[in-house]
């Protein structure tokens, strides 16, 4: 063998491995990428577990949630934490839009959320209020999807079902 001949073999190891090392290191970042979906998506729902865990804990806030909001007896405090209530499932609504937008969660999270809301605290006075104060931090968009999806948008309805969940004071019209 001459000295050419080894150099071209010698090249052809180099650009073959060159092509492996990319390949390998494209693999490397997919699953880095789907690492952290999943870090973002094992957040989000434990954010979501700790304000449900803390709602069974604290009797006097699970008292609170369970007041009629539409109620004239409410007291300014009640005011008060009612609107840092709706101020709070909105940032999270928020956050979690902006995740699903770039493809870091599933929107499985986002639609969990829209749905609670969607039971009836967005269409209290006090959160139609909350929603015209807060919308205007965001894109015209995400404000047409919101309002679709919270007042205009058609979901499955049971009246029984419904009927119930008033009784236990879930749905709030």
């Amino acid at each position: 063998m001459n000295s050419e001949t080894i150099v071209l073999i010698v090249q052809v190891i180099a650009a073959f491995g060159v092509v492996v090392s990319v390949i390998y290191l494209g693999i490397q970042i997919h699953q880095q990428n789907e690492i952290t979906k999943a870090q973002f998506g094992h957040s989000l729902t434990q954010r979501q577990y700790d304000r449900f865990f803390q709602t069974t804990k604290d009797h006097e806030f699970s008292n609170f949630l369970a007041k009629d909001w539409a109620s004239d007896d409410l007291t300014h405090t009640d005011k008060w934490r009612i609107n840092h209530f709706v101020m709070t499932c909105l940032v999270d609504v928020f956050d979690v839009y902006d995740k699903v937008q770039k493809g870091f969660v599933d929107d499985s999270h986002l639609k969990s959320r829209i749905s609670a809301l969607r039971l009836g605290v967005m269409k209290t006075e006090q959160g139609k209020s909350v929603w015209n104060f807060m919308k205007i931090n965001r894109s015209k968009e995400f404000v047409k999807w919101f309002e679709h999806e919270i007042y205009e948008k058609e979901i499955y309805s049971d009246p029984e079902r419904d009927q119930k969940l008033e009784g236990m004071n879930i749905i709030r019209k």
